[in-house]
């Protein structure tokens, strides 16, 4: 028996060279082993701004983020866009064109790969199909041997639950679409999900590879300028991967933000900018980043199942909202103002309740002569006011209705063209070391997210929407019975069973993990 790590036979005898030769082979297996039972990561990002479309602010990307060990490969795509098909600039074909060329060039399985859209309403280029496979191939042509870390941050001052509760029981939201109802109607508001989920990979040899980051909220509050850019989360990812190790990838994935605004999401006062509330994000995900420790871990699992969910029947919703839509109109009523006279008038009477038509002494000098002239003028003044207030609160009150009438209208369509009464979605359920992610292809509300967390097995459970397609709102069963008064409950074309056929699918893909 001879070889390179063998002595010489002159200086030793056959016994002693089966044991160096055993122990070298034993030493050999355990580093293939060790190598083969660790996970490799890969990542890279690819522009996608589309710079004809206009002025740019800030560059969109694609990122993409390729994990495997012996048995499995994953490949996770973070997108700056809208969403994966159904709106925007990314066409339903994307997601069968991506996955089909990268089975084709990489070999990896469609059901692999999970492609999350930020929701951000920049806009992308027309070839994002290609430069997304082009991430995927430069990511998976880059790995490198990765440690596993997983941990959660938080973030409370940027987001606000959009859903007003209205003492009459329905529930309206804030909208650049229509006039929110008057602050004395409104009782209350729902929750947010502060917590942001990270997962951290770090090389063998030093340094951060990729972030993964998921957050609830739509990053929609855009920048002074108007021009395209990526966002809260666009600006979050830059002050993150300017903080890490050179070349690290931050990917934002979107959690259950379907009823979660920026906070102060209708100021007036101030500019629109979306900048600082992305420093603040990425701030705090990068404090989150920073207390974890990465080890080595060679757990990864994907499930990924598609299932139908019940379709909703607009019908009688729409004859209803129509019905009170004409109701509405029917109250509004002649004035004798109009707004050049009504904005003085509502200034003065505010301004000076007691005696708004001149100084106090006028009226005093009156009351002493036993006159009640200018009482008499200001009754009717306001009244003329009141009534011209009546007017303005129907007005916005028929601006919601009609704006979500037609959202129900669309859906009831799109019923009556599919031919079923089911829609079929893909759900995903993907661990990686103590992280878990389960995902789904609509706007899921924060209330979804904050159920499944809850009741999860694992203590790192994350959830996304916007993921593999797109299905539009995904609200909760109650949410849905507030049908038209919000566009959560009106862009959807689920009926109210299909939250606990979800959650309870979700449930049963979890204990799988």
């Amino acid at each position: 028996m001879t070889g390179p790590c063998l002595e010489s036979s002159h200086t030793i005898g056959i016994g002693r060279r089966f044991s160096i030769v055993l122990m070298t082979c034993c030493v050999l297996s355990f580093a293939t082993l060790a190598e083969a039972a660790g996970l490799m990561a890969g990542a890279a990002k690819v522009e996608i701004t589309d710079r004809e479309a206009g002025p740019v602010n800030d560059p969109l990307y694609v990122k993409a983020l390729v994990i495997k060990n012996d048995q499995t490969t994953v490949v996770i795509v973070t997108v700056d866009a809208v969403a994966i098909g159904g709106i925007g600039r990314i066409g339903d074909d994307y997601l069968p064109k991506v996955r089909g060329q990268i089975k084709q060039d990489l070999g990896i399985e469609p059901t692999r790969v999970f492609i999350n859209a930020s929701h951000c309403h920049g806009v992308v280029c027309k070839d994002v199909d290609e430069r997304t496979v082009q991430a995927v191939k430069q990511a998976a042509a880059k790995l490198v041997p990765v440690r596993v870390g997983v941990g959660v941050g938080r973030e409370d001052r940027i987001m606000e639950n959009r859903r007003l509760k209205l003492k009459s029981g329905k529930e309206a939201d804030v909208r650049h679409a229509y006039s929110l109802p008057p602050d004395d109607a409104v009782a209350d508001v729902g929750p947010v999900d502060p917590q942001i989920g990270v997962l951290r990979l770090d090389r063998e040899t030093g340094g951060t590879l990729a972030v993964v980051y998921n957050f609830a909220c739509h990053p929609i509050q855009g920048v002074p300028s108007g021009a395209n850019t990526a966002d809260i989360t666009g600006f979050a990812s830059q002050v993150i991967e300017d903080n890490l190790s050179e070349g690290a990838v931050a990917l934002f994935v979107q959690g259950c933000g379907g009823d979660i605004n920026p906070v102060m999401y209708k100021d007036v006062e101030h500019p629109r900018s979306a900048e600082p509330h992305g420093n603040l994000l990425g701030l705090s995900t990068l404090q989150a980043v920073r207390k974890i420790t990465c080890q080595a871990d060679e757990r990864l699992q994907v499930i990924n199942e598609t299932i139908p969910l019940p379709r909703g029947d607009r019908t009688e919703r729409i004859y209803a909202l129509e019905a009170e839509q004409q109701r509405l109109l029917k109250t509004l009523k002649g004035t004798t103002l109009n707004l050049k006279t009504f904005l003085p008038l509502v200034v003065k009477y505010n301004l000076s309740s007691e005696f708004p038509s001149y100084y106090s002494h006028r009226y005093l000098h009156d009351k002493a002569l036993g006159r009640e002239d200018f009482n008499h003028h200001d009754a009717a003044n306001r009244r003329a006011i009141k009534a011209y207030m009546d007017n303005i609160f129907v007005m916005e009150e028929l601006t919601r209705v009609q704006t979500n009438l037609a959202l129900l209208r669309k859906h009831q369509a799109s019923l009556v063209a599919a031919g079923k009464r089911t829609i079929d979605v893909e759900l995903g359920a993907l661990r990686i070391g103590d992280f878990v992610l389960t995902t789904f292809p609509g706007e899921l509300t924060v209330r979804i997210g904050l159920n499944i967390k809850e009741h999860s097995p694992h203590a790192r459970t994350f959830v996304a929407g916007y993921t593999n397609g797109y299905i539009y709102y995904a609200p909760t069963a109650e949410q849905l019975q507030n049908l038209g008064g919000a566009q959560e409950d009106s862009d959807c074309v689920l009926a109210p069973e299909w939250q606990k056929i979800y959650e309870t699918k979700v449930a049963e893909l979890l204990k799988k993990l």
